[in-house]
């Protein structure tokens, strides 16, 4: 992982259906590399095609995280579509960030 990472799937990457996530991580520790991983597959699974990853790595560039009020890491930002949200962790509960992200409502 770079500073700023992209990951952006081909197939039907209309502009008015990205989903911009940004994903602010320490380094390339297990956290970090375990939150990616889990964002991915969630993207993949649930987004294909229609999402966008950045990765800040607070480590190499700790001024950036003055502009989404980062307080812990690892945390995801969604940027797009609006409004903004923003999970914090390892994203390791699928339906958690699902619901967090809206891509998912919870029925309970």
């Amino acid at each position: 992982m770079t500073d700023k990472n992209f990951v952006r799937p081909v197939e039907n990457s209309e502009a008015g259906n990205i989903w911009r996530l940004r994903l602010y991580v320490a380094g390339q520790t297990p956290k970090s590399l375990k939150a990616f991983a889990n964002l991915k597959k969630v993207c993949e699974d649930h987004l294909k095609g229609r999402y966008e990853i950045e990765v800040i790595d607070l480590v190499e560039n700790p001024n950036l995280a003055r502009e989404d009020q980062i307080v812990a890491i690892p945390t995801l930002i969604r940027k797009l579509p609006e409004p903004i949200k923003k999970i914090i962790g390892t994203l390791a509960d699928t339906e958690k960030v699902l619901v967090g992200l809206n891509i998912l409502v919870r029925t309970d």
